[in-house]
């Protein structure tokens, strides 16, 4: 068991890492075009940098914690550095659609942590409430990006729309899973684990058991379908639910 609580501890501190850094990017993405936005996007908009700034601040908590527990996390740190300013040096309507890509999916692997005990199962209760918060909140505003790409976008041709957010969600998946995986496997090092046995661990940890690669894969699909909309999946239920237990 404790073998396996490793694992989870380095995917989740490897995904913590991102957090400060990465929520800026995020609002500075989603603001660049809240002029113009219709009230209640431009409303939207400004809930959305509200909370995006209070993740920051706990996630910031939350890395302090992990540096004091004896982990080296400036490599997990620079890489994430690097990788937003390439981004940024992109057009703003790049950053967007890359911003887009990400919510939707920190929104499906919010739905999946919520939605199945076993991934928080054997986490410290202030670990566990901080990430069952943030998944609600994450879920809470997962059209927001969305919707201000749509009103970015919205004299360009279908095709031409569905097109670049395709491409962009599939070099985002790709940057993710191996930025993540990077992260993870250098913070198992650090615990003595390496080699086949972490990569192993690993696998077995985000696709089997619990599994939770494996089971976004089908939301994380419908990105590319017509019509798609984050709100197309309604899980205000489980939100609520999750409201409930957390209070």
């Amino acid at each position: 068991m404790a073998r396996r609580q490793s694992y989870a501890t380095a995917l989740y501190n490897a995904l913590s890492v991102t957090f400060p850094k990465g929520e800026a990017y995020f609002v500075e993405s989603v603001r660049a075009f809240r002029v113009g936005a219709p009230p209640k996007l431009a409303a939207e908009i400004k809930a959305f940098t509200t909370q995006e700034v209070m993740h920051s601040r706990e996630h910031v908590q939350f890395n302090r914690r992990a540096v004091d527990a004896g982990y080296d996390i400036s490599r997990l740190e620079k890489q994430v550095e690097e990788r937003l300013a390439i981004s940024r040096a992109r057009p703003p309507i790049v950053n967007l659609a890359a911003t887009m890509a990400l919510e939707h999916f920190t929104a499906i692997l919010a739905h999946a942590l919520l939605s199945d005990p076993r991934h928080l199962a054997g986490a410290d209760p202030e670990s566990a409430a901080l990430w069952r918060w943030h998944s609600i909140e994450e879920i809470e505003h997962k059209g927001v990006a969305y919707d201000t790409w749509l009103h970015a976008t919205q004299h360009w041709p279908r095709f031409k729309r569905w097109a670049v957010k395709a491409r962009v969600m599939l070099f985002v998946t790709r940057n993710f899973l191996v930025d993540r995986t990077a992260g993870a496997l250098d913070l198992l090092a650090q615990d003595g684990i390496t080699g086949p046995r972490a990569w192993a661990g690993l696998f077995w940890h985000a696709f089997v058991r619990p599994g939770m690669v494996r089971r976004i894969l089908g939301a994380w699909a419908s990105f590319f379908l017509p019509r798609f909309h984050p709100w197309n999946h309604d899980d205000r239920a489980l939100i609520a639910k999750a409201e409930a237990a957390l209070a």
